[in-house]
């Protein structure tokens, strides 16, 4: 094998997708940064005890695990950074009130989480610590539209759903985990026979219940359907309307409900959302509430937050135009280069680019938009001139 080749669902990002991913980049954290987010960069790799502390099997799977050399211990490479934040607020910010943070920066996967995916997602994240009220969850969705937009992806639609719908359905049954992320799985696919087997000896009600789970998805109306066929239960009541009252604030997005979704890591507790444009293979941005993540880190704290992959939304975002630049000739041109120097420096101190054309390439392609050049005007000074 040849010593270039990468290995599968790994590449390299050539400049005119890594100019597009930076932009994005900034535009999301720009727009976290307007909501008041606090910029936090965690490590790449932890003992695989806190790494993992918490998180569940599914992202012990997507986890790369090596020894230390140093301490001989086991690290991980984080496939996710957000139990990296919820122990960034716990340990090392310790804060009282509310705390708003935001990171961007690459996470790992043992395998891709889907066809053509790539293993070195870019994520992007903001989460809310510290209120417990439903104004937190809208926050989290409102600034999750507002970053999609900021990058020009259009038009939206929101599916949201409620974890403490199926786990009202499901409590007092004491399924044992195996089974239950079966049950969980069948509600997410829809897969109404392997459901139906799964819940052959539940009570009646239950049964019945998670069954007409499946059909529970469509616009405002299924909220009202909801309400008439599952279990008339104070948590059941609390989590439709929540849904109601959070949807309702919402402008500029199509809204649709999917009961059964509970696709994700384990540690949502309240409210989750998902947000999909055409051309994407899946959900762009996937979200809510996950109050018991930071309880592992000794400190259980209320919690809401997303995540997206900027490398995925590179795909669906609208194509940026050239950066305008400005060509120049090579600083040594003349006898006096120096006073070249000086233009040039001035023009980038300004915030323009300036490209110098090397000897001999005068007509190569890049990856700017120069419509001016540099050079001498009448009275022989050196001037920006349109091209």
């Amino acid at each position: 094998m040849s010593a270039w080749v990468l290995p599968d669902h790994i590449a390299d990002v050539l400049p005119s997708e890594a100019r597009h991913i930076e932009e994005l980049r900034r535009e999301l954290l720009d727009t976290a940064r307007g909501y008041g987010y606090e910029l936090v960069m965690p490590p790449m790799l932890e003992h695989l005890e806190s790494l993992l502390t918490g998180t569940g099997e599914a992202l012990d799977l997507q986890t790369f695990k090596l020894v230390d050399q140093l301490s001989g211990r086991m690290l991980g490479l984080r496939a996710d950074t957000t139990p990296q934040v919820a122990r960034i607020d716990a340990h090392l910010l310790n804060r009282q009130g509310v705390t708003r943070l935001c990171y961007c920066g690459p996470v790992l996967h043992t395998r891709p989480d889907r066809p053509h995916a790539t293993r070195e997602p870019l994520q992007f994240g903001a989460e809310i610590y510290g209120h417990a009220g439903l104004e937190a969850d809208l926050e989290a969705l409102l600034l999750a539209l507002d970053c999609l937009k900021a990058t020009r992806v259009a038009p939206l639609t929101v599916d949201m759903a409620d974890a403490r719908i199926v786990r009202s359905l499901l409590s007092g049954l004491g399924l044992p985990p195996e089974r239950l992320a079966r049950v969980h799985a069948a509600l997410a696919t829809k897969d109404s026979t392997e459901l139906a087997a799964l819940t052959k000896e539940f009570p009646g009600a239950a049964r019945e219940a998670l069954m007409a789970l499946i059909h529970l998805y469509g616009d405002a109306r299924v909220l009202d359907e909801a309400a008439r066929v599952l279990p008339d239960s104070p948590l059941m009541q609390q989590a439709l309307q929540h849904l109601r009252w959070i949807s309702g604030h919402v402008e500029g997005a199509k809204m649709r409900f999917d009961l059964a979704d509970l696709r994700g890591y384990a540690y949502y507790s309240g409210m989750r959302f998902g947000i999909y444009t055409p051309g994407a293979s899946d959900a762009l941005v996937r979200g809510g509430r996950y109050d018991e993540v930071g309880a592992v880190f000794g400190r259980n704290r209320p919690a809401v937050g997303f995540s997206l992959d900027v490398r995925e939304l590179v795909g669906v975002a609208a194509t940026r135009s050239l950066k305008a630049a400005i060509r120049a000739p090579w600083l040594d041109a003349g006898p006096d280069a120096s006073e070249l120097r000086a233009a040039i420096a001035q023009l980038r101190s300004q915030g323009e680019t300036v490209v110098c054309v090397l000897p001999g390439h005068e007509s190569e392609l890049d990856e700017f938009d120069c419509d001016r050049e540099l050079a001498r005007d009448p009275a022989g000074r050196w001037a920006v001139q349109a091209l």
